[in-house]
């Protein structure tokens, strides 16, 4: 418990991504957990600066979130998936008149979007600007229109790729925001009425003085002097949904939910809250956050205005919330201790550890002075992270830590530690791919869904049997994505519950407990899984039961993650003959996950996932050009310098790829006259659309023997016979902006 996990398998931030799911059909809205920005001024103004923003689908939770488009930093971005149709938005966090969007595009551009304004960021959306020749590059758009929430709604792809901008801008005049304790239209603000917000239907009524009790080994949470032990787990819907999918939360038994960050959307969800009889731990997000990779780099020994400037920032929510009947804790911080490895190393590293640490102490002096009824904590990765803490930050009530797989030694090393305070576990459940062992194709082996739901229960065991110390666990994570991080994580995917949450609603004696419960996959299994065929169908086997007869609904998907880092999942068809699956593998190289989704029509559902490895069609014959000499129009120098030998190398893991032009070319020297009957060339996502096939015997004058269009990428096998000493495909149309580039091009001679 006290290494360090390896930086390049850590888990990041908790994705915040959209993904079409077994029911799932529906597009539906997650938060991305990102500061809110400060109130609006006289217009126009940038609104939307670090406001919180919600997306279809991101590239990659860790790199390319939707938050990323309105840090005012041009150097982040947004990137969706790779597929038509995919939406941006962002929550102003009060209706606003809008004036002008400003979109900076990476090269992934739409061609064909719309603007659309709405007050309630599920529906209504009123249009506001549309385009069917967007340009790319900077736009600037004078639009006319009011709303809360500003979305850009993209139908058409410029390229191969998603949507991805640099920053998305909106000027315009704000509107009166509704947690301003100066406005006096607001007849629950709680600078108007007394602070309990006696006006606010709901068990919750009045404010709630929250203590840790005890010493020595002997704590308790108290709640207005009442023991109160923390179940829950991390809060995954928009907040402004809080009120469709609280109940679900309350019915597996749980108490408690958990936030990364607090601002004036968090409002919607400490009311849902307080209505259904939860509490909330308040986050506030520190940089680098979300454990290494994640998160900027922030100097904790010298950057003062950083460090005065957040500050500043959440004594102000502290001061907002602090009287809110759901409050529970604060908890100041989420995984910057270990994250700050990514930035520092050796001593400097230890000196911004303990800077941190000391911070976090400064914030939470600062925050008792404001509010002595609620506990604070920091939470972090790993319990390394504790003596930083025990050695810095003594105004802390108690301490946090996510924990998945190495739950269970907690209380070990909190004995070795000789901690004076209780612990709660913010982050919870199966092991991750960080920490299990990787399968027969080279990647982690994910937990099954009958393994995450004993996890649950294995994991709340290990934390309850610390009397006195262990208090109670957000677990990871009510959350209704169904993409890669979704299915390793959630319990409510799609909406659709888990076999974890009824685990946990046995545990917790929720509602839910002895209900109509999901179909379980006791089985799953893909033959040949590390040798599938481009673009050829395969089977996978299953074994399925459904404890309750129902019948059952199959829907199933790709994940290329292990390839390109999606995190989203692909929906493809399938063709069923019991619990045998067969699909048809996809064109690109390299490990894939499939993914069943089983649906039992009563809110339930099963899912299970295996990888496979895709790999191109077998050639007969010998491959003639096989580490011959090969040259080109040109090869790009950076990375991993992308030679044109790379395509003739006979390894799908290398490739050439050349200078972002129109056209190019690339041939190989095959060293004499040798005969050839069939090619195979792999491409990599920059792909020619149009290309020639040529030939010569003296590399001067060229004969043409095959013309290809219309080409989609992925892989090309073709029939063109020839006897030659030079082979060149000339390459005449971009499939993509890019350019051209070939993991391989195989030419053969044929048996």
């Amino acid at each position: 418990m006290t290494s360090h996990p390896p930086l390049e398998t850590r888990r990041g931030t908790p994705m915040r991504v959209l993904a079409l799911g077994a029911a799932i059909a529906a597009t539906l809205v997650a938060t991305v957990l990102a500061a809110p920005g400060q109130s609006a001024v006289a217009a126009p103004v940038n609104l939307s600066q670090g406001k919180p923003a919600t997306a279809s689908s991101v590239e990659s939770a860790d790199y390319t979130p939707a938050s990323a488009a309105f840090d005012g930093n041009a150097g982040t971005r947004w990137a969706s998936s790779w597929s038509d149709p995919q939406w941006i938005q962002v929550d102003l966090g009060q209706r606003s008149s809008i004036d002008r969007i400003d979109l900076s595009w990476e090269g992934a551009y739409a061609k064909a979007y719309e603007i659309q304004v709405s007050d309630t960021g599920t529906g209504g959306w009123t249009t506001v600007h549309s385009t069917t020749t967007g340009p790319g590059g900077t736009e600037s758009l004078d639009v006319d229109g009011e709303g809360r929430f500003v979305r850009l709604h993209g139908t058409t792809r410029a390229n191969g790729y998603g949507y991805s901008l640099w920053e998305f801008q909106v000027f315009g005049t704000a509107g009166t925001d509704p947690t301003d304790p100066t406005d006096p239209t607001d007849p629950t603000d709680p600078g108007e009425v007394d602070p309990g917000y006696p006006n606010e239907p709901g068990p919750f009524t009045t404010p709630s003085v929250v203590k840790v009790a005890g010493g020595n080994g002997d704590w308790s949470l108290q709640v207005n002097g009442k023991p109160y032990t923390v179940k829950g787990f991390t809060w995954g819907p928009s907040f402004a949904e809080a009120d469709t999918y609280m109940p679900g939360l309350t019915s597996m038994g749980a108490n408690t939910t958990r936030t990364w960050g607090t601002g004036a959307d968090t409002k919607a969800l400490l009311d849902s809250a307080a209505e259904h009889g939860v509490r909330v731990i308040n986050g506030f997000w520190l940089l680098p956050g979300g454990g290494p990779g994640s998160g900027g780099c922030i100097n904790y020994t010298t950057d003062t205005t950083y460090k005065s400037t957040t500050k500043a920032d959440i004594l102000n929510w502290v001061e907002v919330y602090k009287s809110h009947p759901a409050t529970l804790m604060w908890s100041v911080g989420n995984e910057s201790l270990l994250g700050l490895q990514n930035c520092f190393s050796g001593a400097v590293l230890e000196a911004e550890r303990n800077a941190y640490a000391a911070y976090v102490n400064e914030v939470a002096v600062a925050i008792k002075a404001i509010d002595p009824n609620h506990p604070i904590t920091s939470t972090d990765a790993w319990t390394g992270s504790w003596p930083y803490y025990k050695a810095n930050s003594p105004a802390l009530d108690l301490l946090a830590v996510n924990s998945y797989g190495d739950v269970c030694n907690i209380r070990e090393t909190w004995e070795a530690g000789d901690y004076d305070w209780p612990y709660i576990v913010t982050e919870g459940g199966a092991a991750g791919e960080w920490e299990v062992p990787d399968d027969a194709n080279g990647v982690p082996d994910e937990p099954t869904d009958i393994e995450k739901g004993e996890a649950l229960r294995d994991s709340w065991r290990c934390i309850t049997e610390h009397e006195g110390v262990g208090l109670g666990a957000t677990f990871f994570h009510y959350g209704l994505e169904g993409d890669f991080g979704g299915v390793w994580f959630n319990v409510n995917p799609g909406g659709n519950k888990r076999l974890g949450y009824y685990t946990v609603a046995d545990m917790w004696n929720g509602s839910a407990a002895g209900g109509n419960t999901p179909p379980r996959i006791s089985a799953m299994s893909i033959p040949s899984s590390g040798s599938i065929v481009a673009g050829q169908p395969f089977t996978f086997n299953l074994s399925v039961s459904d404890p309750d007869g129902d019948p059952l609904k199959y829907v199933t998907f790709f994940n290329s993650k292990y390839i390109d880092g999606a995190g989203g999942v692909q929906y493809v068809e399938h063709q069923r003959s019991g619990d045998a699956i067969t699909v048809v593998a996809p064109q690109k190289l390299g490990v894939w996950k499939a993914y069943v989704f089983v649906e039992d029509g009563k809110g339930n559902v099963g899912v299970e996932t295996r990888s496979f490895e895709v790999v191109p069609p077998a050639v007969p014959g010998t491959n003639v050009a096989l580490g011959k000499t090969a040259t080109a129009s040109s090869f790009q120098t950076w990375g991993d310098n992308y030679t044109p030998g790379q395509a003739f190398d006979g390894d799908t893991a290398t490739r050439w790829s050349g200078e972002w032009a129109p056209t190019g070319w690339i041939q190989v020297d095959l060293g004499s006259p040798k005969a050839f009957d069939r090619f195979q060339l792999v491409w990599e996502a920059a792909y020619a659309k149009s290309y020639e096939v040529q030939t010569s015997n003296d590399g001067t004058n060229w004969s043409t023997i095959k013309t290809v269009t219309g080409g989609d990428g992925g892989i090309d096998t073709f029939d063109a016979a020839g006897t030659a000493r030079y082979v060149k495909l000339n390459l005449t149309e971009r499939g993509t902006e890019w350019g051209y580039s070939l993991f391989e091009v195989g030419i053969y001679d044929l048996p």
